[in-house]
C-alpha cells in the first residue's frame, strides 16, 4: 500500500477512534450524572453532540475511504474499511432514526422505558470502535 495513503488513513483512523471513545463513552454516560441535568436537557445535549460527531465522522469516513482506495490498499484492510463504514451507515440511516423518534416523544413530555434502539447504537459504537482499532493498526504495519 501507498506509504502516504496508509500514514494519512492509519491517523485519521486513530483521531475518528478517539472522538467515538471520548463522546460516546466518556461524555454521553457523564452528562446524566451532573447536577441539575434532567432526561430532557441530557437528550437535547446528547443530539446536538451526536449531530456534530455523526456529521465530523462522516468526512473522516471519506477521507479514510479515498485514501484506502487510492492507495492500493490489500483487500483485507479494504475490507476493515468497508466494515467501519457499514457500521457508521447503520448508525446514521437506522438506528438514529428511531432515536430521534423517541428523544423527540420524551422531549413532548411522553414517559417511556429504556430504548432497544440505544442498546443498538452502544453495540454498534463498540464494534465500531473494535474495527477502528483493527483498521489502524492494519495501516500502521502496511
Amino acid at each position: 500500500m501507498n506509504a502516504t495513503s496508509a500514514a494519512t488513513a492509519g491517523a485519521v483512523s486513530f483521531v475518528w477512534l478517539g472522538m467515538v471513545l471520548a463522546i460516546s463513552f466518556l461524555e454521553a454516560p457523564l452528562k446524566f450524572r451532573a447536577p441539575g441535568v434532567t432526561i430532557p436537557v441530557g437528550l437535547g445535549i446528547g443530539r446536538l453532540v451526536f449531530r456534530a460527531l455523526n456529521a465530523v465522522e462522516a468526512v473522516l469516513a471519506v477521507v479514510v475511504v479515498v485514501a484506502v482506495g487510492l492507495g492500493g490498499a490489500p483487500a483485507w484492510i479494504a475490507g476493515l474499511t468497508a466494515a467501519v463504514a457499514v457500521v457508521l451507515v447503520a448508525q446514521l440511516a437506522v438506528v438514529r432514526p428511531r432515536l430521534n423518534r423517541r428523544s423527540d416523544r420524551v422531549l413532548a413530555g411522553e414517559e417511556l422505558p429504556r430504548s432497544r434502539s440505544h442498546l443498538w447504537y452502544v453495540a454498534l459504537e463498540v464494534l465500531k470502535a473494535g474495527a477502528l482499532i483493527a483498521l489502524g493498526v492494519a495501516l500502521l504495519t502496511a
